[in-house]
């Protein structure tokens, strides 16, 4: 503590993060890998054909051009900042989604996941949420982090539902933030920090064992009741 005025925040190590790499990430039933157009674009476009409203509140889309969608791959994949990933079901070694992290700060330690794309036959399953592990475990554990950032539309409720379950804390809405599409954007942003993490992890991992489902598939407990049963609330 700073005994004196001005008040000033805690001594923290002033280190920075290392910067995240186009390396793959293995999971239990998904693995996200460095998109690629060639690899990944005709699942990407297959999945996504004929569902609009899955790039509602995305930056850019939706694709009714194969040609265009791939070439907006092709793009995605080069970037830095947001880098991309492809997210591949295991089972069927089909890409059902992609997902970036993005505003890469690490000199503050700072970075979001954002632009997740999950066609509807990623929706809902065991793979999206074991996806969002994934990448929170690779910011916290292996890069060093400590604020990882949600941000969405603030009419986007699903998101929104998706950052509170996933274990983020909602911090409040940006007014006027984007112009979308020719469309004002408020976001509702969310975080999760550092010394969070090991709670969020430890359920995450409760939630995703192979245990905790039946022969169908069904989850025996939900990630909230994972967390709630090692004392932690959001």
């Amino acid at each position: 503590m700073n005994p004196f005025d001005p008040p000033l925040g805690l001594l923290v190590d002033a280190s920075p993060a290392r910067r995240p790499e186009r390396k793959i990430l293995e999971g239990r039933v998904v693995k996200l890998v460095p998109l690629d157009a060639r690899a990944h674009g005709e699942d990407l476009f297959a999945g996504a054909s004929g569902h609009d409203q899955i790039w509602a509140y995305m930056g850019d889309g939706p694709y009714h051009d194969r040609a265009a969608f791939l070439a907006s791959l092709e793009a995605k994949a080069k970037s830095e900042d947001p880098l991309f990933f492809a997210i591949v079901d295991k089972a069927s070694r089909r890409a059902l989604g992609y997902q970036t992290l993005m505003r890469i700060d690490v000199a503050n330690r700072v970075i979001e996941v954002g632009n997740v794309l999950f066609t509807p036959a990623m929706q809902r399953t065991i793979g999206a949420t074991e996806a969002q592990y994934l990448f929170a475990a690779y910011v916290f554990d292996e890069l060093n982090f400590r604020r990882y950032e949600w941000k969405c539309n603030d009419f986007n409720a699903p998101s929104k539902r998706a950052a509170v379950r996933y274990g983020f804390s909602f911090e409040g809405v940006f007014r006027q933030h984007m112009i979308i599409k020719g469309r004002n954007r408020d976001t509702a942003w969310f975080s999760m920090l550092d010394h969070e993490w090991p709670a969020r992890r430890a359920a995450f991992e409760a939630w995703l064992a192979a245990e905790n489902f039946d022969a169908e598939g069904r989850q025996r407990r939900g990630l909230a009741e994972a967390r709630a049963s090692m004392n932690y609330y959001p």
